[in-house]
């Protein structure tokens, strides 16, 4: 159990981030496919990355580590001895189904128990689609899953995505690789591209038109030396959220991914009066990253979805805080994506933060209602294993009357050291 103490007072500091989730996936899967050796710095050393750096050590690379930064050697990929776990990580998991679709050994995978629950057929029938031989528990649905020795190559797909996800855009792009002839995966709405940036940044000829991302089948990828991973957005949230509703805050919060497929939270806040300055951009690897500065603001409602929800999908719990702050409704559509997270995020937010702000939060079918101004209570609360629920409840509580959350470790996931920036408001 860990108590999260009422602020008294704006932030007032600057804060620095963990290095990307995504893009630090992606720096270990695609940095063990050549040959040669790569300095990945930044890297977020998070349980869900780990369990990439176990998996890619499994099938072959040498992965030396020290502190936020990673050598990576590839060694050709090779039939992993044991079955893979990729832990709590839907990344893990569903880009190496992807990866391995078309490898001659045989793979299988599982994972945690909320891993297991998460859907895989939208990994799965795409890529049955392409040739690959791969079998799930419930239907394909779920793990653990085995991929058998592919016979032949796989052949290029055109795939019209349901729904815009870019775990399965990028696993499709990584089967593409090695696929026969072209693969072009058709989004209903752009969702993060870091898997295309990356993928060009190591040699792979990739097309884009409109939504449509098509990639060629690439003989050899030729490794950059250095690749050096922004901070995450995802975890600067919170912080951003918190300086925002907090009054009195003045923060910097130093590199910053801002990668445009990234930044609909930033957008989203701007439209509900945040005061949000963005500075000292730069490049590298292909990636945006930026310094930013938040001050303390007033917020009003707003009504927001459809292709802004793939650039934000991760922020919406904190961006809920902030609109339990805000003056009138705000209404976000299109959320149905969040009832297949590490929890039904949908149902977390409306049970959980109700506690804290009574008759403040609901749901219809999928959108998500927040009728701001209400009064805030200290509360007990359940994090559900959820690191993001976690760190959510955790700022909610802060900018109001406090909060008790029952499992802190689970931020261990994405932002390790989330409580140690946030020491000053904690109890054990």
């Amino acid at each position: 159990m860990k108590k999260i103490l009422p602020l008294t007072q704006g932030l007032r500091r600057g804060i620095e981030i963990p290095g990307d989730k995504s893009i630090s996936h992606r720096s270990i899967i695609l940095s063990s496919l050549g040959a040669s050796t790569v300095e990945v710095s930044n890297f977020l050393a998070g349980a869900d990355c780990m369990s990439t750096v176990a998996c890619m050590r499994a099938l072959g690379a040498k992965i030396e580590q020290a502190g936020k930064n990673l050598l990576i050697t590839g060694c050709g990929l090779h039939e992993p001895e044991n079955v893979l776990d990729a832990g709590n990580s839907g990344t893990t998991l569903r880009l190496l189904m992807g990866l391995l679709a078309s490898q001659k050994f045989l793979t299988t995978f599982t994972g945690d128990d909320s891993l297991r629950r998460r859907p895989m057929a939208r990994v799965i029938t795409p890529l049955k689609k392409a040739g690959a031989s791969i079998f799930g528990r419930n239907d394909n649905k779920n793990l653990p899953i085995t991929i058998l020795p592919a016979e032949k190559k796989l052949r290029g797909i055109t795939y019209e995505m349901p729904v815009a996800s870019a775990q399965v855009k990028s696993a499709l792009l990584l089967a593409g690789l090695y696929a026969e002839t072209p693969t072009t995966v058709i989004e209903p709405a752009p969702s993060r591209d870091h898997s295309e940036k990356m993928l060009e940044a190591f040699g792979a000829k990739l097309e884009k038109v409109g939504n449509a991302i098509k990639i060629f089948p690439t003989e050899k990828l030729i490794a950059p030396e250095k690749i050096s991973v922004p901070g995450d957005i995802s975890s600067a949230a919170y912080w951003i959220v918190l300086a925002t509703i907090l009054d009195g805050s003045d923060v910097t919060i130093i590199n910053v991914g801002v990668n445009e497929t990234r930044t609909g939270i930033l957008d989203v806040l701007k439209s509900m009066g945040a005061k949000i300055e963005i500075f000292n951009e730069r490049t590298s690897g292909g990636e945006r990253a930026a310094d930013l500065k938040i001050f303390s603001s007033k917020l009003r409602g707003i009504e927001f979805g459809g292709e802004i929800i793939p650039r934000l999908i991760d922020e919406i719990p904190a961006l809920a805080v902030a609109a339990a702050f805000a003056e009138g409704t705000t209404i976000i559509h299109d959320v149905g994506e969040l009832r297949v997270k590490e929890t039904d995020r949908l149902a977390a937010i409306v049970e959980e933060f109700n506690k804290i702000s009574p008759d403040t939060f609901s749901a219809t079918g999928d959108s998500l209602i927040i009728r701001g101004g209400k009064k805030k209570f200290f509360a007990e609360c359940k994090t559900r294993a959820d690191h993001r629920m976690a760190m959510s409840l955790a700022i909610f509580g802060a900018a109001a009357e406090g909060v008790t959350i029952d499992d802190a470790d689970c931020v261990k996931i994405s932002y390790p050291d989330f409580f140690d920036t946030l020491i000053f408001g904690t109890e054990d």
